[in-house]
């Protein structure tokens, strides 16, 4: 009985290691992206929701699944979008090719930064 309370702590402990480590993991793409002028859209944000990817856009949101390294699916505009990276190994980037678009945006800031940015600025 001792073996087998034991063995379910273990596991337990096991899962939520791993489902804070996904978090983690895609915390990197979380945030706001901006794209060209005259692009189909203006931004995206890409949130992390119940431990997975969703990208929302002035035209609805989708979860993303990965398919690759910084490679996911955007399975409700069929399409997929790939996470570009600096020297420094940070996300700076996204090519979405969806619906028959491509586009090209520029991540401008983190979620965290943002929510920092707008507490910080509340009226009192």
């Amino acid at each position: 009985m001792k073996k087998l309370f034991l063995f379910s702590l273990m596991i337990i402990g096991l899962s939520v290691a791993a489902s804070a480590q996904t978090d983690t993991t895609l915390q990197q793409y979380a945030g706001k992206y901006k794209f060209g002028e005259g692009s189909v859209i203006a931004e995206a944000t890409v949130n992390v929701e119940n431990g997975a990817l969703v990208v929302v856009t002035s035209y609805g949101s989708s979860p993303m699944v990965k398919q690759a390294d910084d490679v996911f699916a955007v399975t409700a505009f069929q399409g997929t979008a790939a996470f570009k990276r600096n020297d420094d190994k940070k996300v700076v980037g996204v090519s979405i090719n969806a619906m028959g678009y491509s586009l090209e945006g520029t991540k401008v800031e983190s979620l965290l930064q943002l929510d920092f940015f707008e507490r910080k600025n509340w009226k009192k």
